[in-house]
């Protein structure tokens, strides 16, 4: 079988060292200094002859000072210095075993149990290499981030973590779930919450569900409770994206106005300008809509407002038009200035509720990076 020749890239870097004092480095020393360490980040890499060497101390056990008790009276030979270095769980077993050795020969001994004997070997073999067989890690890989987590490699957890991300599965995610919890995998733990989430109605079905129900009953709880929050969530992401595209709507039919009061549009303008037949398409898509209710109100026989319904609108548009504008003075929007004039005479209740529509129009408009109305309204 094929094994990996070096760590996964997808496991995160170490820190940089904080940089020496700049009062002891010259910018000739500080330059070479740095090239130095480039030259070290690139070329510093571990050969395969070299792995293979640490997996031959592994397999042969050669003056190997540490037995490893596993299930069914399983051993393996290893050696002290290689546990303590990568772990510093066996670092402080092994000390405390360090006064009185045990075991034949002088060995002291240790015992890893509750996974099989060919995961303990694994994981063992990557302590000392820093790399496993594919085959292996998709055996074992839930026994792996146990020991990973128990022992303290931090390396091997995080490329265990990654190797069970790609294989999620509705029949084993809750399963990983679960053990993802215990093991303090909080990025595990997010992915198969959303994979739950997801395909909650398949997995319920699942052995893995049924099993958590009966073992782990508050947790179901819990992953139901996130449900029915992310289900509100949802449902109140699209109310305000819903909300926003109406303010959107709104703001482009006042720009719309003053581009008909103002240019003109079509066939419908100021009475003080000539509309050109070959004028260009226009890019406001409220001037349609705004051009028939604008024919409209001006024909309109009951147009006094709670009349005609589209009658009513219009008056809308233009009080909203009013107070969105800047400068009523010079405004070409008809009854800009009369509104304006209006509002002081209008009650509190009235007031309120126009300045938060204003207010609502003005910041959405703002967040899609476009530019304020009033600067488009004189």
């Amino acid at each position: 079988m094929s094994k990996k020749d070096e760590e996964s890239p997808r496991v995160s870097a170490s820190p940089n060292p904080p940089p020496l004092p700049v009062a002891f480095i010259s910018s000739r020393q500080e330059s070479t200094f740095a090239a130095r360490k480039s030259a070290v980040i690139k070329y510093c890499c571990t050969p395969t002859a070299t792995k293979n060497t640490w997996d031959c101390l592994f397999d042969e056990g050669y003056r190997a000072d540490v037995l490893i008790n596993t299930d069914s009276g399983g051993v393996l030979y290893a050696h002290a210095s290689i546990l303590g270095v990568n772990s510093a769980v066996f670092k402080s077993m092994l000390s405390l075993k360090q006064s009185r050795a045990q075991g034949r020969c002088g060995q002291r001994s240790i015992s890893i149990n509750g996974v099989p004997l060919e995961a303990v070997q694994v994981f063992i073999r990557f302590l000392y290499s820093s790399r496993y067989e594919e085959e292996k890690m998709k055996e074992h890989g839930l026994s792996l981030l146990v020991l990973s987590h128990a022992y303290a490699v931090t390396h091997l957890k995080r490329e265990c973590e990654w190797q069970l991300e790609q294989r999620l599965t509705t029949e084993n995610v809750v399963d990983i779930f679960q053990l993802a919890l215990l093991c303090d995998a909080s990025r595990l733990s997010l992915v198969c919450h959303r994979f739950m989430l997801k395909n909650l109605k398949p997995i319920s079905a699942t052995e893995g569900w049924k099993a958590m129900k009966q073992s782990h009953p508050v947790l179901e709880k819990q992953m139901l409770k996130s449900i029915i929050d992310e289900d509100i969530r949802e449902k109140e992401r699209v109310r305000k994206n819903n909300e926003r595209k109406m303010y959107m709507q709104l703001y482009e039919a006042m720009e719309a106005l003053v581009h008909i009061c103002k240019d003109g549009c079509r066939t419908i303008g100021p009475h003080d300008k000539v509309l050109k037949e070959d004028q260009e398409p226009c890019h406001y898509a409220a001037c349609k809509g705004l051009e028939s209710l604008i024919r409209h109100f001006a024909g309109c026989k009951l147009r006094v407002p709670g009349g005609c319904i589209h009658c009513k609108r219009m008056w809308q548009v233009l009080e909203l038009h009013s107070r969105l504008c800047a400068n009523s003075d010079v405004c070409k929007v008809p009854l800009c200035r009369s509104f304006k004039q209006k509002r002081r005479k209008q009650n509190k209740k009235d007031e309120m509720k126009w300045s938060i529509l204003v207010r609502k129009i003005v910041r959405s408009k703002s967040i899609s990076g476009a530019p304020f109305f009033s600067s488009k309204s004189t």
